[in-house]
């Protein structure tokens, strides 16, 4: 069959390989074959508000059933959620049905392993091998069975609020938080009116096919609209599945995740952490540049959360993320959670008695261009002409500037990034390289 998992599990367009019902079930079948060899024999299995998520739901608690393993349903649980759950609930795994930022016309499932974490790589390789065996439904008795868990949102909410000092309070400020439509919207507004704020909620009516539309992390100018309207302090967008964030200042200016992990870094660094941060190829040069003039070692990392995971685990430090707004705080939770990372940057406002925009002010960000170029075929990024053209870039830059192209994990995209002092510059290399991407993706 080849290789299914991309860099954050299985992902597609709804009814196309390999996400149909009949695959679906296959994947919970195999996954239940080797996961359920822990000796636990129970999955959680957890969705955002894709109306494909009632489908695929059905479709892998059978295929489950059949190895032999029970399920957990939990609903709509933001996908760090069904992390937390997996550790807490003694689970032999956890299940979780989405495609985060992606439109409602895709979903995709991940998993993770008891430690709530991402699925090792050897894992991941016995499920696929086990996707081109004929599927083997267990003896009845062994059958697997499942049970809804009614109380997993508020297991979550008080987790969210334990990640901050005990006495902390958001008494007194007003947020607007926008949950995307998605995973998020029963849970988020909840976390921060429990801990004292005036909650305004934005994109929390999930109708199954407006999840990520002109909402959440992605799309976050509805937001900046009404931080503005509301005369709030800070605005706070999650993505469908809940584990990025962006945030917006009280003046509506967007705060990326290379931001958010200044002031959670800056944070911890205060508090007597010794150890370095991990960002990826995208984050942005003045991240690097101000984490180094503080003292402490920056490592990059490529995209995507689990290989900031990994190489924080390598250097055995606490924080990391990704521009994106996946930012992981290991001393907190083993994977990436908007609501936890947001809370991070609340708590240094009250404990500094600063707004938001000014726990950045020691921040320079380089403007950066970043243009995806759709592709109908593979594109080698090795293509002479393209190696020539991001070289004649670089050399315009000098050391005052990155090129960065790669290939999309999950979508068939080249991504150009280009990143220097000058936006008009760096808009305009940025163009030329995205130009050259398409002429040899028609030629090849």
């Amino acid at each position: 069959m080849g290789k299914v998992f991309g860099t954050d599990g299985v992902r597609g367009t709804v009814g196309r390989w390999p996400m149909t019902p009949e695959f679906v079930l296959k994947l919970g079948w195999a996954a239940g074959m080797v996961l359920g060899q822990s000796g636990r024999r129970r999955v959680l299995i957890g969705k955002d508000t894709r109306v494909s998520g009632y489908m695929f739901e059905s479709a892998l608690e059978s295929g489950f059933s059949a190895s032999g393993v029970d399920v957990r349903l939990l609903g709509p649980m933001p996908t760090p959620a069904i992390a937390y759950l997996t550790r807490t609930l003694r689970a032999s795994a956890g299940v979780v049905i989405s495609a985060s930022h992606n439109p409602f016309e895709d979903n995709g499932v991940k998993f993770f392993s008891s430690d709530g974490e991402k699925l090792p790589d050897n894992i991941e390789a016995q499920i696929e091998a086990l996707l081109d065996e004929p599927l083997r439904v267990v003896s009845p008795r062994k059958l697997g069975k499942a049970q809804r868990v009614g109380d997993a949102p508020g297991r979550y909410i008080e987790f969210c609020k334990s990640t901050v000092p005990m006495g902390l309070s958001l008494a007194g400020l007003r947020f607007v938080v926008d949950c995307a439509h998605g995973a998020c919207y029963q849970v988020a507004p909840r976390v921060f009116r429990e801990l004292g704020a005036e909650v305004v909620a934005i994109g929390n009516d999930p109708d199954g096919f407006n999840i990520n539309d002109q909402v959440g992390s992605t799309s976050p100018e509805a937001l900046v609209d009404a931080v503005v309207a509301y005369r709030a302090d800070a605005g706070i967008a999650l993505d469908g599945d809940g584990d990025r964030v962006v945030m917006v200042d009280r003046h509506g200016r967007v705060l990326d995740g290379d931001q958010l992990l200044y002031i959670i870094a800056k944070a911890r660094f205060d508090a007597g952490y010794a150890g370095g941060v991990v960002g990826t190829q995208m984050s942005n040069l003045g991240l690097e540049q101000a984490i180094t003039a503080l003292g402490r070692r920056f490592v990059r990392a490529r995209v995507g959360d689990r290989y900031v995971h990994e190489a924080l685990r390598r250097e055995n430090w606490l924080v990391g993320g990704e521009a994106s707004g996946h930012i992981l705080c290991l001393d907190r939770h083993t994977t990436g959670d908007g609501i936890i990372a947001a809370l991070q940057v609340l708590a240094s406002m009250v404990e500094q008695k600063r707004p938001l925009d000014a726990l950045i002010d020691e921040l320079t960000i380089y403007p950066q261009a970043l243009i995806n170029v759709r592709v109908e075929q593979n594109v080698s990024l090795d293509e002479p002409e393209l190696t020539a053209a991001v070289n004649l870039v670089e050399q315009e830059l000098g050391d005052q500037g990155r090129v960065l192209l790669r290939a999309s994990g999950t979508e068939p995209l080249i991504r150009v990034m280009v990143e220097g002092r000058d936006e008009h510059e760096v808009n305009r290399h940025a163009e030329y390289l995205a130009e050259v991407v398409r002429r040899v993706a028609q030629t090849e």
